[in-house]
């Protein structure tokens, strides 16, 4: 499928996922929504992926926010949908079998930051600016940027960066536990790739369950969680993958894992 607002590179089962709208520095549209829906879930399905990275073009922003122009004239219904449609993008990305990077190489403000939250985690460049300045519009997150910020960091933290909608620099997003590393502007990217590469060497399905564990786990009781994981952990070693794996440790060689 071609896109308009969205480039895709694949590099040995690594898909880099960039918003291409560096004019508005990449804010998300209706459109670009849907290209970004209709792209994660042509990338769940694409055998050939292993690991997802979304970035943003040119080195201003990551996403500067959701599109204000086109928000500016909406109803109440108009905007609830819109809500609704931003969330749905997060929650593809969250229940994605495969793991999703966030490499957050400018701004990450609103809708940027709630994209670069529904991610498993994020990389962030050293001139990165995170914040949620939707009060500021008289308006509040509504891409699920409520629910997954205090999720994260806790709710006194979550209420203080929303409430004021003040940005923050990516060494104190680094502090709060809202990103896990800070690189140089020129290393962001390919610090990500090699993480990226490091995930997509070993069992993709160990991973995918793994992820489904923990992103279902968190909404259940500690031994409902254990149950899970130990159901999934079972599962696990009715696939080829689980009798390469061990068979290539037992026997000193790499695993060559299929996805099976």
């Amino acid at each position: 499928m071609e896109f308009k607002s969205l480039l895709i590179e694949m590099n040995g089962g690594v898909a880099t996922l960039t918003i291409n709208r560096p004019q508005s520095l990449n804010a998300l549209d209706s459109e670009v929504l849907t290209e970004l829906g209709c792209a994660l879930y042509g990338l769940e399905y694409d055998p050939a992926v292993k690991v997802v990275i979304v970035t943003g073009a040119g080195e201003k922003a990551f996403v500067a926010g959701a599109d204000i122009k086109e928000m500016s004239t909406m109803t109440s219904f108009e905007a609830h949908r819109f809500a609704a449609k931003g969330q749905h993008v997060m929650l593809a990305m969250e229940k994605m079998k495969k793991p999703v990077i966030a490499a957050v190489n400018g701004f990450a403000l609103g809708g940027g930051l709630e994209l670069a939250l529904g991610c498993d985690f994020i990389y962030a460049s050293a001139k990165a600016k995170l914040g949620f300045p939707e009060v500021t519009l008289g308006i509040m997150p509504g891409f699920g940027g409520t629910q997954n910020l205090a999720r994260l960091i806790g709710p006194n933290k979550a209420n203080e960066m929303i409430f004021t909608g003040r940005i923050i620099t990516a060494e104190k997003a680094l502090a709060w536990g809202i990103v896990n590393e800070v690189y140089a502007p020129e290393e962001l990217l390919g610090k990500a790739r090699e993480t990226a590469a490091a995930i997509a060497g070993v069992g993709s399905l160990g991973v995918g369950y793994a992820k489904d564990a923990i992103a279902n786990g968190l909404n259940m009781t500690k031994e409902d969680g254990f149950r899970y994981e130990a159901s999934l952990f079972g599962v696990l070693f009715a696939t080829e993958d689980q009798r390469e794996g061990m068979g290539a440790f037992v026997e000193k060689r790499k695993a060559a894992f299929q996805g099976k």
